[in-house]
């Protein structure tokens, strides 16, 4: 289906598509949450609408196990040895079979006062909060 959309929550929209091309996206494929694609069930061609989400129902609750410390060895490994890191970069991860990728962002630089290693947040970042699901959906494949 290719669709306009925006997801958003309490601290502003994470994607939006109104201003520039609709995406293309196909349902059942991971690339939206089941809980957005259920909005999309039974749309009409041409359609838009709101939809508002309550806390965790999109992208699941914030989970404290998915904020992890990286090492920086790895990350060299991965990437760029010079590259530096900020709160609040967002680093690609590729997946063990290394046919897709992963994000996280980077929540603390340092561990016991060196910068060796990088606590990533890998939940979604609208995991645990409420979010509006705006949708025009442009055509049907």
């Amino acid at each position: 289906m290719t669709l306009h959309y925006r997801l958003g929550g309490p601290s502003g929209d994470i994607i939006n598509t109104f201003g520039d091309k609709p995406a293309t996206l196909s349902l059942g494929t991971g690339e939206l949450s089941p809980a957005v694609e259920q909005c999309l069930i039974g749309m009409a061609e041409g359609g838009h609408a709101v939809f508002e989400l309550p806390p965790g129902a999109a992208f699941g609750e914030r989970k404290d196990e998915m904020q992890q410390w990286v090492a920086r060895k790895l990350l060299d490994q991965l990437g760029d040895p010079a590259e530096t890191y900020r709160v609040g970069d967002v680093v690609q991860f590729p997946t063990p079979d290394g046919q897709g990728s992963y994000a996280g962002a980077v929540v603390r630089v340092g561990n016991a006062g060196n910068d060796r290693a990088l606590l990533v947040d890998f939940n979604h970042p609208l995991a645990g909060q409420p979010v509006v699901f705006e949708v025009h959906l442009v055509g049907v494949l």
